[in-house]
This record gives C-alpha cells, sequence and structure tokens, in this order.
C-alpha cells in the first residue's frame, strides 16, 4: 500500500483525537484573538529546573542568542528586500507559479513541485520538535531571568481543522516588562536561538545519516558543452549563407523553433535555439552557441548510471571510463530520467585534441560561484558534486526527506520570527532596541509601529505581483 494512504488514515485518526480531546477538555478551552488556546502546566516544574540549574550557562548563551538574533533580523530584512525585489522587477512569480505567502501545511510540494514529499507525518513530528524547542526555551531564560511561567499549552485555529496546532508559553508580562532590557531581549531572542541550534544538530545527524544510508550511482551533467562564437567568423546559419556576418542577418535566417546550425569560415559547427539568441543580443561581437557535439545531437539527458555497462559514480569515473574510447566507435549509455533507458551515441572529436573521444556534456565548477552558492555548496559537501546518489532503501529516502524539511523549517522559523513585526518576537525585540538607543518610549513606539506597518505594505506589494500574474 503506498505511503501516503497510511499518511492519510494518520491524519484522520489525529483530528479524531484532537478533536474528541479538546471536547473533554473544553472547560479549559478560550478564545483569543484568532486562536483556540487550551492551557495546561505542562513542562513548567522541568523549566524552572533548567533555568534555575544552568545558570552561568544561559548567562553567557543569553550573549549569543541576542546577537544570533541581530543576525537573523538583518538577514531576514535583506530576504525580504530581495524577495519585493525579485516579484517587482524580474518575472519570478510568472516562473514560480506559488503564492509567496503560504501556510506551512501537509502536502503543500504539490503546490510546489520542486520541493520533496511532505507528508503529515512529517508535519506533525516537526511541529513537536520545533514548537517544544522554541517555546521551552523562551521558558528557560524566562526562568533563568526569574520570570514566572503562569501556563504552556497549546492553541488551534476554529477555521481550519483542529490539526493546525501552535504551542505557546504564557509568561507574567508584568514581570517581563520590568525586568532590563538585555534580559528582556534574552528571553525573546531564546526561541529562534533553539531553532537555529536544533537546525544544526539535525544537520549533523543527516551528514552521519546520509553516508551511511546512500550510495554513489550516477553522474548528473549540468548541460551539453559550449563555446563563445566570434560573429564576424560566421559564414552560414540553417544552410543559408549570409551576405553580411551580422547579429540582426543570423536572427532572419534563425529558426523559431529548435536548434539551428551555425557554421564558421573555418568550417567549424555549432548549434543554438532562437531564444537563446535572442536573450543574448549582440554581445560585443560574439554569442555563446553549443558546440555541434553526441550529446546534444542524441538529446542525451537524465543521470548517467553506465558506460557500455560499467557503472560510474563520479565525474572522475566517468571520464576514465570515456577516455578508454576513441573518436568515432559507438557506446552505449545507460541514463535514468522518468525511467531507466539506453542510448547508442557515437563520439565525436574533442576539440582541443582530435585524438581524444568527445561527448559534449558539461559540468559546472561550483566553487568559484556567488557568497550564496558557496554556503550551499558547503553545507551540502556530504554529497560530491554532480553524483546522483540512491538510497539502500524507502525508508532512507524517508528520513532523508525528514531531516532535510527539519532543518528548512527550523531556519525558516527563526528567520521569520525575527522579522521586525509587530506579531513576531523580533518585533518587541526592535522595539527594545529602539528604546535603548533613544531612552524615547514615544520614538520606540512611532518606529515599532511605522517599521510593521511599512512591512506589511510590502507583503501586500509582493501579493500583488503575484496576483497580476494571474491574470
Amino acid at each position: 500500500m503506498n505511503f501516503v494512504i497510511y499518511d492519510l488514515i494518520l491524519l484522520f485518526l489525529f483530528v479524531v483525537f484532537i478533536s474528541f480531546f479538546l471536547y473533554l477538555k473544553r472547560d479549559n478551552l478560550k478564545k483569543e484573538g484568532l486562536l483556540f488556546i487550551y492551557r495546561t502546566s505542562w513542562g513548567i516544574k522541568l523549566i524552572d529546573r533548567i533555568g534555575k540549574k544552568y545558570q552561568k550557562t544561559l548567562k553567557v548563551l543569553s550573549y549569543f542568542s541576542i546577537l544570533l538574533g541581530y543576525a537573523l533580523m538583518l538577514g531576514m530584512i535583506y530576504l525580504f528586500g530581495k524577495m519585493v525585489w525579485l516579484y517587482a522587477f524580474t518575472d519570478i512569480a510568472s516562473t514560480i507559479k506559488v503564492p509567496p505567502i503560504m501556510p506551512l501545511i501537509p502536502y503543500i510540494d504539490k503546490f510546489v513541485p520542486f520541493l520533496p514529499p511532505f507528508y503529515f507525518t512529517y508535519w506533525i513530528l516537526i511541529l513537536a520538535v520545533i514548537a517544544i524547542a522554541h517555546e521551552f526555551s523562551h521558558g528557560i531564560f524566562a526562568a533563568y531571568n526569574k520570570v514566572k511561567i503562569k501556563t504552556t499549552g497549546f492553541g488551534f485555529f476554529p477555521f481550519f481543522l483542529p490539526v493546525f496546532l501552535a504551542a505557546f508559553v504564557e509568561l507574567d508580562e508584568k514581570k517581563m516588562t520590568k525586568k532590563s532590557k538585555f534580559s528582556q531581549m534574552a528571553i525573546l531572542s531564546a526561541g529562534t536561538f533553539a531553532n537555529v541550534l536544533t537546525a544544526i544538530f539535525f544537520f549533523g545527524v543527516l551528514w552521519i545519516f546520509f553516508s551511511l544510508a546512500f550510495v554513489p550511482a550516477g553522474v548528473v551533467f549540468d548541460g551539453y558543452s559550449y563555446s563563445p562564437v566570434n560573429i564576424s567568423a560566421i559564414s552560414m546559419v540553417n544552410g543559408i549563407t549570409l551576405p553580411v556576418p551580422s547579429y540582426a542577418n543570423i536572427m532572419k535566417a534563425a529558426n523559431e523553433t529548435g536548434l539551428n546550425k551555425i557554421i564558421t569560415k573555418s568550417n567549424e559547427s555549432y548549434l543554438i535555439t532562437k531564444s537563446s539568441l535572442e536573450s543574448q543580443n549582440d554581445n560585443f561581437g560574439y554569442i555563446i552557441a553549443y558546440d555541434d557535439a553526441p550529446a546534444i545531437n542524441s538529446r542525451l539527458d537524465g543521470i548517467i548510471l553506465k558506460v557500455n555497462g560499467q557503472k560510474v559514480t563520479s565525474v572522475e569515473t566517468f571520464r576514465k571510463e570515456l577516455a578508454k574510447y576513441s573518436p568515432g566507435e559507438n557506446i552505449t549509455l545507460e541514463t535514468k530520467g522518468n525511467a531507466t533507458a539506453e542510448k547508442e551515441i557515437t563520439l565525436g572529436k574533442n576539440p582541443d585534441n582530435e585524438s581524444l573521444p568527445f561527448l559534449g556534456i558539461g559540468f559546472v565548477d561550483r566553487s568559484s560561484g556567488s557568497t550564496t552558492a558557496k554556503l550551499i555548496m558547503t553545507l551540502g559537501s556530504f554529497r560530491k558534486t554532480n553524483v546522483y546518489y540512491e538510497p539502500k532503501n524507502e525508508v532512507s529516502l524517508f528520513i532523508y526527506d525528514l531531516l532535510w524539511w527539519l532543518i528548512l523549517i527550523s531556519l525558516s522559523v527563526a528567520l521569520v520570527n525575527m522579522l521586525p513585526m509587530g506579531i513576531f518576537d523580533g518585533g518587541r525585540f526592535f522595539y527594545l532596541t529602539i528604546l535603548a538607543l533613544t531612552k524615547s518610549e514615544k520614538t520606540s513606539k512611532k518606529a515599532f509601529t511605522y517599521v510593521s506597518y511599512f512591512l506589511f505594505f510590502l507583503i501586500l506589494v509582493i501579493m500583488f505581483f503575484w496576483i497580476k500574474t494571474l491574470f
């Protein structure tokens, strides 16, 4: 039976259980804002014990927590600004076709195809880990700073099924406001601090688990090989001789669909699409075109698993295997896309050394990319570049996706929660920062209000540009 069936059964049973539980506990259920709140005293003794026992450690961690809070706030402001710019000045909204603001719900991957599966099982486990770590951390730092914890509990949105839960630790706000700004900021940033630590911990778990549960099984190429072509050296396009080698004449001779064949005066041939030509314009007298190579001519795609029956598990082993053959020889490549297939290809001559075979696929050197690309590469260094890995069994893939989502959501919650808006911890954190700088409650409240409304306005701007793509 497909796991989705079990997952949906679990979802149904969970909704029934929560509904029955809330009905039995309805006397303790209160409506507050958009949420129904269920208060309890679960975990308060444990929180108090930790907060009082590890005071020296928590004092040191308070500094780290606040510094991380500022780093996350600045990072989120940058990402938010980048998002506004992308939606306002690029076609990302029409490309992604996903609402920029979307609740994290089970099966969100059905709306965002490039994401791995996100089952209800994932959702409830991740919610428990993130919410407990986040709220207990608030509570522990509050206990350390001698702020009373009144209750713990959870809430749910009444206009959804009672599966959309939120956890909380309710503090004594009167005592909280009487504490120093440093103490308050340490308590406010403690939740995001815990989320980041959670992400780091499970990243380590993911690293170890991946090395044990996955094996290299193929090579992933980034595209077909290409070269710069001097426009003045082009003599023919699609068999049509150019009267004058110019960008305009190349465009006239190019077909709207398919690959266009370009021949130079030195009888070198290249391939290019019309859309690629249009995007390049004149490009300082050069155009970038695909090499007229076996890979692109045979429409090679997917993951390369074997060369003439020999497994290739890295770019190095693939190159060594290919080097065994000569130009003009036929080879059979086993590939994996939607299904496993075999493709027979005749090797060409390497443009740099005609005695060597040439397939015509490219591998991007990501070590020379942007700072973000380098960071992503570093974080994913447990996976070799351009290597396809297979799980040893289905359970391995299930656990890997769970850990991947847990890390992603932990970091996302940490970032979003430090956005300087009233509904997030970052809002009050920002207010206390301005208060510490100006010593004026009036100025701090105005700054807090203006920034919250401005960010809300930017959210509307993003939604406007997304909605515009629907018409």
